[in-house]
């Protein structure tokens, strides 16, 4: 059995997804999939199924009833990884701006270098970002630079959702008080990971934007962002984070 698994929510991704499927599965080193999928009106699920009878054992999906929220996806998925006996469990989005290329260098972070979180970082060498308008390059950086003055995290990326944790990481999180569903998700995770002491480690990579299908993003989860992460850092003054290490 594979020893990691590659979660990828997906709403309406049925542009993209067979395509990021085969890509990970094409890869020298063995990475599993679960597919968190949030009901897509428009069959994802059905082209997932269709791909579980390719490749049994090695591609899953889990179906939600409605559009539940990223963190959520993704806390789901991590219950999942853990259940089945996974170490290293992976973030990715379904629209190829994480290129699957870069999994095992998340892994190598990990699994040989002795890093607890893995980071693919946009911002550690420059901007590294690619079909992005200068206005969302900028956007997208500063608020990267106003998390890491608010929370004081070292990392360049704060806001980064190409990710691989080990299992250590997340048995030790209590995922259930993770509060926020939107892209502040990344944040807070990577902000708990850091106070328990644990060992995140960016590497870089390029990032390109969607070219089929259309953007998650709006401006309630832009907003989550920058305020929740003022309402975090007050609420972790009254926290007490157990020290794994």
């Amino acid at each position: 059995m594979a020893d990691s698994i590659v979660i990828i929510p997906t709403y309406n991704e049925k542009e993209n997804i067979e395509g990021i499927i085969r890509k990970v599965f094409s890869l020298e080193k063995e990475f599993h999939i679960l597919i968190v999928e949030d009901n897509s009106p428009d069959g994802t699920a059905d082209i997932v199924k269709r791909l579980m009878k390719e490749f049994p054992g090695l591609l899953f999906i889990e179906e939600r009833k409605g559009k539940l929220g990223l963190g959520t996806a993704y806390i789901h998925g991590f219950k999942w990884g853990m259940k089945n006996g996974y170490d290293y469990i992976f973030e990715m989005d379904a629209d190829f701006s994480h290129n699957p290329d870069d999994l095992p260098r998340l892994y190598h972070a990990c699994a040989e270098e002795g890093a607890d979180v893995a980071v693919g970082s946009r911002y550690i060498t420059g901007v590294n970002v690619v079909n992005w308008p200068m206005g969302r390059v900028l956007m997208s950086y500063f608020a990267s630079k106003y998390v890491q003055f608010i929370t004081g995290l070292k990392i360049k990326d704060t806001t980064a959702g190409f990710k691989c944790y080990t299992r250590k990481v997340l048995e030790n999180i209590d995922l259930d008080n993770i509060r926020f569903t939107g892209y502040a998700f990344q944040i807070e995770m990577k902000f708990t990971a850091s106070k328990m002491g644990f060992e995140i480690k960016e590497v870089p990579i390029i990032f390109t934007d969607r070219t089929r299908g259309e953007s998650k993003m709006n401006m309630s989860i832009f907003k989550e962002a920058v305020f929740g992460v003022i309402k975090m850092k007050i609420r972790s003054f009254f926290k007490k984070y157990p020290k794994v290490k």
